[in-house]
Parts: C-alpha cells; sequence; structure tokens
C-alpha cells in the first residue's frame, strides 16, 4: 500500500506572509494558489493497492482557506477542491497502473457535507462563482477520467453526504450506500440555503441518473434525503450494502472496475513536478506562457510558445521527457494562468491571446500525439490539454486572439484563435518577419470537443457542413490574411498602416462595456448547437445559481445563508419574477 498524506502544507492564498507584511511593510494582495502536491494535502490522502485507489476526505476542519469559518463534517471550500483537483490529475498521470478509484470518507459518521455553509456567507459573489465554476471542473474532470482515461471511479458512501457531499458522489460511474439506517443522500440546499446545488447536482441526478422528474422535485426540496432502498428505486445510488460485508463488497466492485481498465499495469507513471512560476510586477512567466497584466487598461496578455525542440524520435524518448515534454509542459502552465487569472484577477476583463514559434513544428508534435493516441501517456495529454482548453470556454472573460507575424497559431494552438470571441490577423510582413499566418491541423477535426460535444470548428460554422469541408481541404497549408479571411476563420484583417490604431480601438471599446452584459452575451454566443449535461452545469444552473447568490432571499442580511445556524427563520420577498 502506497500512501500520500501530510498535515504540513496548505493549499490556500498565503495569509501568514500577508498579515506579516500588513505589519512590517508593504502590503501585497493574497492570492489564491492553485499549484498543490500530495506532501501539502491537508484535506485528502492517497492510497493505492495495486490497479485500486482509494481517494480519502479527511478534511481539516483548521484548514480553511482564510480565517472565519471551521470546515466541520468533512465540508469543503475552493482549498479543499484545489487538492482534490491535483490528486485526480497526479492519478491520471503518476499512476498509469491504477483503473478504478474510490471515493470514500475518512471521517466517521459522514461522507461530506458539501460546501462550507459558513463560507459561502462570508465569501464574496465572484468568490462563490468561482468557487462553483473550479469546482464544477473537476467533478468533470473525473467524469472525463472513467469515460476516456480507463480510471473508473466509485463513490462508497457510508455516512451523510449532502448537498456537495453528494454531487461529488454523482461524479463516480457506481455509487454504493451502505445500509445502516443513518447514512443518506440528498440535496438539501434549495429549503435549508436558498440557494441551488451548485456542482451540478440537479443536472446530474436528471441527465446522468435519469431520476424521474416528480421524485427529483421531492428529493430536492427534501432537507432529510433518501436512504436505503429508496435511494436504489429512485435511482439516486446503485447499490445498497449491508454492513457486514460493506469492505468486502466495496473492494470486489473497485476490483470488478479495475479489471476492464485497458491502462497498462507495469509502465512508469509521470511525476508532476512543483509548476515553475515567477511573478514579478505585472508580469506572470512560465515554461513556454507568459502573461502581462495591465490593470490600467483592465486587461491581460498571455503569449504561448510553441515546441522548440523537434519532436522525439520514439514514444519513449517522451515519456523519458515526463512534465518536460511540451505539450504537457505547455498545458500545465497554461491551467494555472487561467485559474490564476480568473480568481486573481478580476478586473482584468479583457484578455488578449498571443502565440510564437514554428508552425511546422507545432504540426509535427500534434502528429505525434496523433500516432501514438493508444498509448496512455499520449492519451492523458490530448485530454488534459482538451480540458484546459475548456476551462477557456467557460471563463467570464472577453477573449481576443491577435494573430501576427512570428506567431504559432497551428494545429493545437490555432484552437486557442477558435475559442477566442473574435480574432484579428495580420496582413502581410512587418519588420522582415514573415507574414502571419494561420494553419488547420488533424487536431482541430475532433482531438479537443468543446461542452457541446462538437470540436470549435464546427461550433463556429454551425450548419454549415459545406464551409467545414472547404476548411479541410486546407489541411496544414499555411494561409495568409486574405485566404484566412474567406474561410471564415478569423473576424478582421488589417494591414500595418491600420493595425496598431484598429486594434486599440477594438480593446479599448470592449473594454468600456458593461462587464455583467458582456458575460451574459458570451456565455450565450459560445455554445450554439446541442445542449448537453456539461453545458447546461455551466450555463442553465451556474447562470440561475450566479443569479440566485445575488438575491436578498440568498444573501440579504435577512436571507437564508446569512441566518443559517442562528435559529431565526429567513426572511424571503414573496414575488416570483
Amino acid at each position: 500500500m502506497i500512501m500520500h498524506n501530510s498535515l504540513d502544507g496548505r493549499v490556500s492564498c498565503n495569509i501568514m506572509q500577508f498579515m506579516e507584511q500588513q505589519m512590517t511593510g508593504p502590503v501585497e494582495k493574497p492570492i489564491i494558489e492553485f499549484r498543490t502536491e500530495p506532501a501539502r494535502y491537508r484535506h485528502w490522502r492517497i492510497e493505492i493497492e495495486g490497479p485500486v485507489a482509494h481517494l480519502i476526505m479527511a478534511v481539516d476542519p483548521a484548514g480553511g482557506l482564510v480565517p472565519g469559518y471551521e470546515l466541520k463534517l468533512n465540508s469543503y471550500d475552493l482549498g479543499v477542491d484545489i487538492e482534490l483537483h491535483d490528486a485526480v490529475q497526479r492519478l491520471r498521470f503518476e499512476h498509469p497502473e491504477v483503473g478504478a478509484v474510490v471515493l470514500r470518507s475518512g471521517r466517521e459518521g459522514v461522507f461530506c457535507a458539501g460546501a462550507n455553509i459558513r463560507m459561502l456567507g462570508q465569501s464574496s459573489h465572484a468568490h462563490k462563482v468561482n468557487f462553483c465554476k473550479f469546482t464544477n471542473e473537476t467533478r468533470l474532470s473525473i467524469e472525463d477520467a472513467t469515460a476516456h482515461s480507463g480510471q473508473r471511479y466509485l463513490s462508497a458512501v457510508k455516512g451523510a453526504a449532502a448537498g456537495g457531499g453528494y454531487e461529488l458522489a454523482l461524479t463516480a460511474a457506481h455509487i454504493m450506500l451502505i445500509d445502516d439506517r443513518k447514512s443518506s443522500v440528498s440535496l438539501p440546499e434549495l429549503p435549508l440555503l436558498a440557494v441551488l446545488p451548485g456542482t451540478g447536482g440537479l443536472t446530474r441526478v436528471t441527465d446522468k441518473r435519469q431520476v424521474r422528474r416528480d421524485l427529483a422535485d421531492v428529493f430536492c426540496t427534501a432537507e432529510e434525503g433518501v436512504r436505503g432502498k429508496k435511494a436504489v428505486a429512485w435511482r439516486l445510488v446503485d447499490e445498497v450494502i449491508a454492513p457486514s460485508v460493506w469492505d468486502a463488497t466495496v473492494a470486489q466492485r473497485a476490483r470488478e472496475a479495475a479489471a476492464r481498465t485497458d491502462r497498462p499495469t507495469d509502465a512508469q507513471g509521470v511525476k508532476l513536478p512543483w509548476l515553475e512560476r515567477k511573478i514579478e510586477g505585472g508580469s506572470i512567466t512560465y515554461p513556454h506562457v507568459e502573461v502581462r497584466c495591465d490593470a490600467g487598461l483592465r486587461r491581460a496578455e498571455i503569449l504561448v510558445a510553441g515546441p522548440s525542440l523537434p519532436v522525439p524520435g520514439d514514444v519513449a524518448t517522451a515519456v523519458a521527457l515526463g512534465a518536460d515534454f511540451w505539450p504537457l509542459a505547455m498545458a500545465r502552465a497554461l491551467d494555472d494562468a487561467i485559474l490564476h487569472l480568473r480568481t486573481n484577477e478580476a478586473e482584468l476583463g479583457l484578455w488578449m491571446l498571443r502565440t510564437r514559434g514554428d508552425a511546422a513544428l507545432m504540426l509535427a508534435y500534434d502528429a505525434f500525439l496523433e500516432a501514438h493516441q493508444n498509448h496512455w501517456l499520449m492519451r492523458e495529454i490530448r485530454h488534459f490539454i482538451k480540458r484546459v482548453l475548456k476551462r477557456i470556454d467557460v471563463t467570464s472573460r472577453s477573449i481576443v486572439a491577435l494573430i501576427e507575424p512570428g506567431s504559432c497559431f497551428a494545429g493545437t494552438l490555432a484552437e486557442l484563435a477558435f475559442a477566442a470571441d473574435r480574432s484579428a490577423m495580420f496582413v502581410g510582413d512587418r519588420g522582415g518577419e514573415a507574414s502571419a499566418m494561420l494553419t488547420v491541423g488533424p487536431a482541430n477535426f475532433g482531438a479537443y470537443p468543446m461542452g457541446n460535444g462538437l470540436t470549435r470548428l464546427q461550433t463556429r460554422f454551425l450548419g454549415e457542413a459545406a464551409t467545414i469541408e472547404r476548411v479541410r481541404a486546407s489541411l496544414e497549408l499555411p494561409l495568409d490574411a486574405e485566404a484566412a479571411a474567406d474561410l471564415g476563420l478569423v473576424t478582421f484583417t488589417y494591414d500595418q498602416t491600420d493595425w496598431d490604431d484598429e486594434i486599440r480601438i477594438m480593446l479599448e471599446e470592449r473594454a468600456s462595456f458593461s462587464p455583467d452584459s458582456l458575460t451574459g452575451m458570451e456565455a450565450n454566443l459560445r455554445f450554439p448547437g446541442p445542449e448537453t449535461m456539461e453545458t447546461r452545469i455551466f450555463g442553465r444552473l451556474t447562470a440561475w445559481q450566479n443569479w440566485i447568490f445575488q438575491r436578498p432571499n440568498a444573501v440579504g442580511p435577512d436571507g437564508a445563508l446569512k441566518r443559517y445556524g442562528s435559529g431565526q427563520q429567513a426572511a424571503f420577498d414573496r414575488q416570483r419574477v
């Protein structure tokens, strides 16, 4: 048995450092840190038993992200979920031998009490929304591991699984509930707190578990939840297990799930070391990614560097590179940059995406990943890049791609341009640099689907099958501004005479609009086409939760979140609007 656990570190903004700065020197805004590793965990531990991993939640009540609340009863805040996200990533990359993961509690009498209510009550609106968004993305990554990585998740619910605790259990492909007359599952947010289950509970109950609508209505308005055989009959869990055979049955189900995996049992995993990052002034620097923040103009520039080293000669060489292999290193850096900007730079409402590098080399890396897509690590890397791109899709920022001489918008990196709300491309050369080019590669036709199940090209050209075929005919051909515009791959083209002024006007205009209105517009325009469970979670559910999180019935001085635990009943405005 391999165990990873430590109570020495913590995943949080550095509150102690912040307090010391207040007493001894200039105060810098504390940041929420998304980088972590098992030696720093306070709330989770990973235990490996051959092909089965146990992901055990044992939340430290005193380990909150910020002061002011206790994480009682295995309740969680963003810090707890940052650790969970890291653990899921490490299981996928560092443990190829693991074919099944059992989610379980390390606290007696409770599985998980969900999001900490005191934390929600004292948090800003922006923090609550970002918390729910990140938590949703983490839960979707668990489902992605089951669907695409051969790492099937199971939930072993012993004790109460309430609210977000049941939402965590819902991410598993198989839910087991102990039949001890005490353990139950519930979504009590509406009757107790006047909010919604914020991390996909409503949607997974109906879409994934296919619970009948009227039974779901009863379930989601009952504080006490459902237990025993009724939970199975209502499809809320897959089986109830007697206490006398609980441990044996959970172990058996995990072995059965692991036996179905296609992951190699004898491969060496890839360690994910501490991610290098330097924050200095308005610049954030990673390997392959640079971010420049301009508070005055309320925007951030994200520059992604394409690969600079030749493609490895074989897959063994790529594996030996580990976390330094360019696609994995780039994805880790870009993922952290997105999370950092989203959470810690809320007023930078406009992101400019730029790239640089050799387009032919970028396409060669794509071809390498494609050729070895059945290798467990190459598969994991492509799915990781897919999830990073999905973070951009659901980020509440205006996103503009600038395609200039020296850019590397090709194949995988062309997805950044297609993810943007609009793009501008430079016409001709500049200062001796070759003309800007945009290159579509095979990766743009299926490697990185969006949450709606379509590629970004299919989403861009919805209902235009002929246009997509025209784009496909230009596969791997460098397209100049005229050709890219003719195919509809860019929004604007400007020559050297107009570029600086037109870009400046476009960015200044965008920054002048209402951020609320922009967020609503962008979220509506980015996901045409079919609705899926994922788009419902980030669109319909998140939009309503976002609205409810601002209503006095929930967060006002007499609202349910503020009065919870006080003995006073919440006072509701009874108008339906």
